[in-house]
């Protein structure tokens, strides 16, 4: 499953997209905080570039910017929480939220792990590489490796559809992500994530089941913006 697990296409396309649209509005708002020009604001500058490749409507957009900027008035406050533990059949995972109520959504994602164990802060990162995540698609015959080491990314690996995902430390995501169209690349999505140092490789699948249904559920939570999972394929 690689660094990200995306759930499965089960929902209609209409609520498939605003749970995405949602997404993308939290990130915004939170980038917006340090401005809202994105030429000085790299962080807003990736958020922005995500979401028109992901059709976000043009006024969705601007208005996620001016409120997190402060410009509108009415400012919601989000709170990054970070939650990790393991899926059912001992499978790691990291649970990235954006929430208005750290009460409310710490108590939900606790009931969501029932069918796993919550850990502690840092029973899991510690198996995970924070790094940055860079998907790309090839223009004509472009060479990932070259690309990788021309623009400073630290490795490449194939992704979903004939694209790439190149890995980059922290600080580097911004620079490769605007050096890649040099070497014959379109940024499709870029942000900060973790990738798992051994993904659990022996399930069968009755318990890949059951992992992917435990998945799903944290996915489907509202607060919740990415899911990590120590899992191959």
């Amino acid at each position: 499953m690689g660094a990200q697990w995306k759930a499965k296409p089960k929902e209609a396309a209409a609520n498939a997209r605003g749970k995405i649209f949602g997404r993308l509005v939290k990130e915004i708002m939170i980038a917006a905080r340090n401005g809202a020009d994105p030429d000085l604001n790299p962080k807003l500058r990736l958020a922005i570039h995500q979401s028109k490749k992901a059709s976000m409507p043009k006024d969705t957009l601007e208005r996620a910017i001016k409120k997190g900027a402060g410009l509108l008035g009415d400012t919601v406050t989000f709170h990054h929480a970070t939650y990790e533990g393991f899926a059912p059949h001992q499978v790691p995972v990291i649970i990235e939220c954006l929430t208005d109520n750290i009460n409310r959504t710490v108590a939900e994602i606790r009931v969501l792990f029932r069918k796993g164990q919550m850990g502690a802060s840092g029973s899991v990162t510690w198996d995970f590489d924070h790094v940055g995540m860079i998907e790309a698609s090839p223009e004509g015959a472009a060479d990932p490796e070259e690309a990788a080491i021309e623009a400073g990314a630290q490795d490449f690996e194939p992704a979903e559809e004939g694209a790439t995902l190149f890995i980059t430390e922290p600080t580097d995501l911004d620079a490769v992500s605007r050096a890649l169209p040099e070497y014959g690349f379109t940024v499709n999505s870029a942000s900060l994530g973790y990738r798992p140092k051994n993904p659990v490789t022996s399930l069968t699948e009755a318990q890949m089941e059951e992992v992917e249904a435990f998945l799903e559920a944290l996915d489907n939570h509202d607060d919740v913006q990415n899911v990590y999972v120590g899992l191959s394929g």
